[in-house]
């Protein structure tokens, strides 16, 4: 009972803070104006869109039978495919609920421990991880100006002045958050053992001994190119997924293959913040990073956000349903023979039998 009780809260406190960032995102808008842009958006773009997110979506889970080989289990790619969708969808509920929700999902189907699943989705998530802040090194580097800008129009100017305001100087708040951090790293290795007795600490040390020892374990890995081909398979699929949508709207019809790499990374960002399916955190960063980077306006942004989000997330619904139904209906148990007695006239033998 307590535990449903946390889980909806969880919920409801995740839903308002999407809801607080899609009134942030939206608060400026002009209403009319972004009504016209959808209602005149070429909307045959999406449909190749969620073909490049399905490819990904593929690719994703055949990367993941790849790091459940090492287990000493090989389960389908199809199954696995399953299991990531019904994730997919569970994280429409709730962020990061789905990685859970895949694990058990894919324990029940191929008869897999569910913990030793999670330390392969521990390790696909720092991988992932690892592969965009790579993908936000080349950009930075090739394209240093466009999220140079974009990170200081969006985040550091309005955090600065806030920090200005508290502290006057930021060396100020520089000292403070050097001088807290290194005061908790030296209480967290003095008192290791004392803090691993409080479940939060010991998850969190768990943690880190997970994802240290799943990078480690890539190197047992049989398939090792096919691993990195699918990795790099997956991301250009999200840069193709994110790219081919400018072209339902004219106003973003210009931008280049570059530009949705910098969409992709300032989205991979917003969706990793706590709200279900980054509801308003990506509709906000992309609009943002689109008007201050590109100077398209702030509606035909949102239109394509719109546009890329939903498109997603319906497609990401419907999968996802489907997968579940598969994943977790109850199969048909097999009808046992009807065996006769020996004092029978069959004589003991199977009816139907000859």
């Amino acid at each position: 009972m307590r535990k449903g009780i946390l889980q909806t809260l969880k919920f409801l406190a995740f839903l308002s803070v999407g809801i607080l960032l899609l009134w942030f995102a939206f608060r400026t808008v002009n209403f009319t104006k972004l009504g016209a842009e959808l209602k005149e958006a070429n909307y045959s773009w999406l449909l190749l869109s969620v073909l490049f997110g399905l490819f990904a979506f593929i690719s994703r889970a055949r990367r993941w039978v790849l790091l459940v080989n090492p287990l000493g289990f090989n389960p389908s790619t199809k199954n696995a495919f399953y299991a990531l969708m019904t994730g997919y969808l569970a994280n429409v509920a709730l962020p990061r609920i789905g990685e859970i929700t895949r694990c058990v999902a894919l324990g029940k189907k191929e008869k897999i421990p569910v913990d030793q699943l999670i330390g392969t989705v521990v390790i696909e998530r720092t991988i992932d991880f690892f592969s965009l802040l790579l993908i936000m090194i080349i950009l930075i580097f090739t394209s240093g100006n466009q999220i140079g800008l974009f990170l200081k129009e969006s985040l550091l100017v309005p955090i600065g002045q806030k920090v200005f305001s508290l502290f006057g100087n930021t060396w100020v708040l520089w000292v403070i958050l050097f001088s807290l951090g290194a005061i908790t790293l030296f209480l967290m290795i003095r008192y290791k053992k004392n803090l691993r007795k409080i479940r939060f600490f010991s998850k969190m040390f768990d943690l880190a001994r997970g994802i240290i020892n799943g990078l480690k374990s890539i190197t047992n890995l049989k398939r090792k190119w096919e691993f990195i081909f699918h990795t790099v398979f997956i991301w250009v699929n999200y840069s193709l997924m994110t790219w081919v949508v400018v072209f339902s709207l004219e106003s973003t019809s210009h931008l280049t293959f570059g530009n949705s790499i910098f969409i992709l990374v300032i989205g991979g960002i917003a969706m990793s913040a706590p709200v279900p399916s980054g509801m308003g955190a990506f509709h906000y960063f992309v609009s943002q990073g689109l008007l201050i980077v590109n100077g398209i306006p702030i509606e035909d942004g949102l239109a394509y956000a719109l546009l890329t989000h939903e498109s997603q997330l319906i497609f990401v619904a419907i999968i996802g349903a489907i997968s579940f139904f598969i994943i977790f209906r109850k199969e048909k148990s097999p009808i046992p023979p009807i065996v006769q007695p020996p004092n029978s006239p069959t004589g003991g033998k199977d009816y139907g039998k000859k």
